[in-house]
């Protein structure tokens, strides 16, 4: 499957069962369904994003606008479609979105284990600035901050 198979639309109410499946698979602690509802019924600070397949949410990505900065929330892809450049194309639309939005930056927390994620963010010009201590409630992992500076 390449990734002119996936199409990436801003996520709605009735794609949640679908991202809460690639929410289980991705996340030691994954949000509820009733998180997902109420971040979508937030239109002024919320922007979520989800790639698909046919009809089926395959993986998702969320950012918080405040002010004029953007704060990725999540990015997860479901481990069957991970390698095809799916987590790239969220990444590539959140910017665009922040663009549009006039956001000016963007950041993020990605654990230090996940070099993948990391290396992700680099290729997209997120620089580290910072790491937060103990930042995953599941383990005690500290959290890489990232950010991108002039969208």
């Amino acid at each position: 499957m390449s990734t002119e198979c996936v199409s990436i639309s801003y996520m709605k109410i009735e794609d949640v069962d679908d991202i809460l499946v690639v929410e289980n698979l991705c996340f030691p602690v994954p949000w509820s369904k009733e998180s997902f509802i109420r971040e979508l019924s937030n239109k002024s600070l919320t922007r979520y994003i989800c790639a698909k397949t046919g009809d089926r949410a395959i993986a998702y990505a969320g950012m918080w606008k405040i002010f004029d900065e953007g704060h990725i929330t999540n990015i997860a892809v479901h481990p069957e479609y991970r390698k095809k450049g799916i987590g790239g194309k969220l990444v590539y639309h959140l910017i665009n979105i922040a663009r549009e939005e006039n956001i000016k930056k963007m950041t993020l927390e990605v654990r230090k284990s996940n070099i993948a994620a990391q290396k992700l963010y680099f290729k997209y010009g997120f620089e580290i600035k910072g790491i937060r201590k103990g930042y995953y409630s599941d383990n005690g992992e500290d959290a890489i901050i990232m950010w991108k500076e002039n969208i």
